[in-house]
């Protein structure tokens, strides 16, 4: 038996419950791991409120990081004692989980696994955002939302690696400070300021040619006037809420911009696309170049409390769940 979080019912965080089941056995194409950290993610939350449909009771979280303890048939490049990570497969609220082989990456010496389990969807979210959603190019200037949070964390380092002016947004004076730790040029306290014009004021007027939203409902708007024309709006993320019914033509009437709905899953369709994305992720955080921020780690059976904090916006850098 283990112990893991599980979703009986929709809700708010109190449906978190924690229970003893089975140590799932891995099926054929699949392995099974010792879980030392999970990550939380926002996704998490939308499948706990039921904004995205899931069959009950599950088990949430699609993020973390371990040690192989029995492979599957037809698994080939795992075996026991394997260090491992893995992004997509529901289920790592808990002590065990099984895992397809194909999304399992080796996790290499010398980093740990709640590095691993921290960076492994933000960084590979970070990486697609700034090298392909948006090619970042040196001299762009970008805006990037919640840039105290995981990803806005790993995005402002990337981007600066790749030349850019970053701007970012942010709801305290604690948050604005660990943005410019990360490299932000211009930090926007967006509970008291306009960051719209702020954006502007730092620029000396010009628009942009992208900005980051991973906010949603109360940042989009706003968002899309930061926009140079032709710009590109990213929106990744709905922390504040789904963004209302908008209409089309308004993108013509404000400068034939550009919106898109990017998804990690989009971005890792193939093995080789993956392994190269999770490679340079990795490389980076081996050399230090990128900075793994771990801002909050809960026992597994605090996972309410975890999900508490992360909406109520309490959270910075990643949060895990820890087990044992």
């Amino acid at each position: 038996m283990m112990r893991a979080i599980q979703i009986s019912k929709t809700g708010g965080p109190e449906v978190l419950k924690c229970v003893e089941v089975p140590v799932p056995p891995p099926g054929s194409g699949q392995v099974l791991v010792k879980i030392a950290a999970s990550g939380v993610n926002f996704i998490d939350t939308y499948l706990r409120e039921g904004r995205y449909a899931a069959d009950l009771p599950f088990i949430p979280g699609q993020e973390a990081a371990g040690i192989v303890q029995e492979i599957g048939e037809d698994v080939i490049g795992f075996n026991p004692g394997d260090r491992v990570a893995w992004n997509g497969t529901r289920g790592t609220y808990a002590e065990f989980a099984c895992a397809p082989a194909r999304d399992l990456l080796h996790v290499p010496e010398g980093i740990s696994f709640e590095d691993a389990a921290a960076v492994l969807l933000q960084g590979l979210t970070a990486h697609y955002l700034a090298c392909d959603t948006f090619a970042i190019r040196p001299g762009d200037t970008v805006l990037i939302h919640a840039g105290a949070g995981g990803v806005g964390l790993l995005l402002t380092q990337m981007a600066k690696m790749l030349g850019a002016r970053v701007l970012t947004t942010v709801s305290t004076e604690a948050k604005a400070k660990l943005s410019r730790a990360a490299g932000a040029d211009h930090v926007i306290n967006y509970a008291v300021q306009n960051f719209v014009e702020r954006v502007t004021t730092a620029t000396g007027g010009a628009l942009l040619p992208v900005v980051y939203d991973s906010v949603g409902k109360s940042t989009f708007e706003d968002s899309l006037r930061c926009l140079r024309p032709r710009g590109l709006l990213a929106l990744y993320g709905a922390s504040s809420g789904a963004v209302p019914p908008f209409d089309l033509i308004r993108l013509s009437q404000m400068g034939s911009l550009y919106v898109t709905r990017p998804t990690l899953k989009d971005y890792v369709t193939t093995r080789a696309e993956l392994e190269r994305r999770a490679e340079e992720v990795f490389a980076l955080v081996a050399t230090g170049r990128l900075n793994v921020r771990i801002g909050h780690r809960y026992k597994l059976v605090d996972a309410e409390q975890a999900h508490r904090d992360l909406e109520g916006r309490r959270t910075t850098g990643k949060v895990l769940l820890i087990s044992g």
